[in-house]
């Protein structure tokens, strides 16, 4: 089993009470840009625990997380690898999996707790909303909340969450180099429903930014044609990078 280094906050946050406690996984490479405003928006939260787990930064991204004063997980790199690291460590009844660029909404903690309670609900996530002005980034947040919630299939940047038990139960996240966030939600539905919050989660533009809204989408929905038709995982993940140069 592949071991972890861990660096405990100095004040570990309370994990008992009458709420469910809940614990966000965030995986990190090199993420000192965006991890301040996504660590600045979880702070002083009741039952709520924070795991920043890394694969192997180079920039200041552990200290970052050291100085916020949240519980940091050095793994392998991986996005998969490391937010199944995070899951097994996590002390918390329900676990977030939430990206480094991502800004979770207020009294997301609330809101959670309040959709697991739902009949049938196995997990949920969150509506999109991308930070940035170009008209084209709102037709793909109208695209990407729409398939949501008539399919039941959001994606990581959308903040899934679940009950720790469920996760475990299912295996956790497929250790795929891509698309690992489509597996899970593939194997959640044939479990229960997946409800998505309409308060929203705010995602960096900065792919979109760098490479335009229609090339940006056209690659997305390239690789999602590519896992669906059997391509594997290890050159959807090849071309994603190559395409996204």
């Amino acid at each position: 089993m592949q071991s972890v280094v861990t660096k405990e906050p100095v004040n570990q946050p309370l994990m008992s009470g009458r709420d469910r406690p809940i614990s966000i996984i965030i995986p990190t490479l090199n993420e000192a840009e965006t991890l301040p405003q996504t660590l600045r928006a979880l702070q002083n939260l009741p039952q709520v625990e924070v795991i920043v787990v890394d694969g192997g930064s180079l920039d200041d991204t552990v200290s970052i997380a050291v100085d916020w004063n949240v519980r940091v997980v050095c793994s392998a790199a991986g996005r998969a690898h490391q937010m199944n690291v995070g899951g097994a460590v996590a002390n918390g009844d329900i676990l977030l999996f939430l990206h480094a660029d991502t800004v979770l909404p207020r009294q997301f903690d609330r809101l959670m707790r309040q959709t697991l309670t739902q009949p049938g609900v196995i997990a949920g996530a969150f509506k999109l909303a991308i930070d940035g002005h170009s008209p084209g980034l709102r037709l793909v947040e109208w695209g990407v909340n729409m398939r949501s919630r008539l399919c039941q299939m959001p994606y990581g940047d959308q903040a899934i969450y679940l009950p720790a038990i469920t996760f475990r139960a299912i295996g956790g996240f497929p250790e795929l180099p891509i698309m690992e966030d489509f597996a899970l939600m593939q194997r959640l539905r044939r479990r229960g429903r997946i409800a998505i919050v309409p308060d929203k989660v705010l995602t960096s533009g900065r792919r979109w930014q760098k490479l335009g809204v229609f090339h940006t989408t056209a690659v997305n929905q390239l690789i999602i044609l590519g896992y669906l038709l059997g391509v594997s995982p290890t050159l959807l993940a090849h071309w994603y990078r190559s395409f996204g140069k």
